[in-house]
């Protein structure tokens, strides 16, 4: 049990505020303005984790920070106050939190296990807006215009090979562009299907560290947010949206050299996963521990 003084904890806490607030602040103001960007807000609307979730500091599992009252910052809901500092109560663990960890680390088990698979060169995003004229709304189309002609897209879609394993990103496919993919991915197969080369699945490690707070920390949570940009940015740089209007760059994965700095970069972003889930996998069995010691004690 590590032990942090008011002041050490309180400069941890306004460090991790000040950081997280160079992306919720901005978020802030695109929302009330209706002004919203279609890449980075992503994480806070789709994954529907709230900025204020990112903004919290907590310290996770294991320390003891100096307080002479209860505070607000920290639930009694999840942690409990002796007289003289606060901490995390694994006692405190409800049912339903307990389920969450217990999936978010049998998930992470598993894609753990199975090797990466490369070279699908961030097809699915080209698949939400395979004839999307004809079929629907093209996604993004109020926001970012397309980079390509729409009758380009179609026909190079159509000349390639379909490799998605994530479930939450092939449900967007256009419903004439999921027959060309190998498989069909359902969501009850997910831990059959999903693995660490896919980028989806690298970014998803913010949604399982966020539904696992406060437990597991936000120091932990912070680094799987920064690796979410970083592939949430290749994710649309490789699209047939014409992200330069962001100021953003582009991975022409029509081409073979785009196709090459595609896989480079999705290698990378694969790689720097790896700590960030095997720290996430400890940080969950722990946790769980824990719980389970508590449980008994009582």
């Amino acid at each position: 049990m590590k032990r942090l003084s008011l002041e050490e904890w309180s400069v941890l806490a306004r460090q991790h505020r000040n950081k997280a607030s160079q992306w919720t602040v901005p978020y802030r103001e695109r929302s009330a303005s209706g002004q919203m960007h279609p890449v980075y807000d992503f994480l806070f609307i789709y994954y529907r984790n709230p900025p204020s979730q990112l903004e919290a500091w907590h310290p996770g599992l294991n320390y003891r920070l100096d307080a002479e009252q209860p505070m607000k910052a920290f639930n009694e809901k999840y942690y409990s106050f002796n007289g003289s500092s606060i901490m995390l109560d694994p006692s405190k663990m409800s049912d339903t939190d307990r389920h969450r960890i217990e999936m978010a680390l049998t998930l992470s088990d598993s894609v753990q296990a199975r090797p990466p698979q490369f070279g699908c060169y961030g097809m699915h995003e080209w698949a939400m807006v395979y004839r999307g004229r004809t079929e629907g709304e093209v996604r993004h189309r109020e926001k970012l215009p397309l980079r390509l002609a729409e009758e380009t897209i179609n026909t190079f879609l159509q000349e390639r090979p379909l490799s998605c394993s994530h479930f939450d990103a092939f449900r967007f496919f256009t419903p004439s562009a999921k027959r060309f993919n190998r498989i069909q991915p359902l969501k009850e197969e997910r831990l059959a299907n999903e693995q660490a080369g896919c980028l989806h699945t690298n970014m998803d490690l913010y949604k399982l560290a966020a539904q696992c707070m406060p437990w597991v920390g936000s120091d932990l949570l912070w680094q799987t947010f920064e690796l979410a940009l970083e592939a949430r940015v290749l994710d649309m740089e490789a699209s047939p949206y014409d992200c330069r209007t962001l100021g953003l760059g582009c991975v022409p994965v029509e081409t073979k050299e785009g196709r090459r700095l595609y896989e480079k970069r999705q290698k990378s972003i694969s790689e720097q996963a790896k700590p960030i889930r095997r720290a996430l996998i400890c940080s969950l069995q722990s946790i769980l521990e824990q719980a389970k010691r508590k449980t008994l004690e009582i």
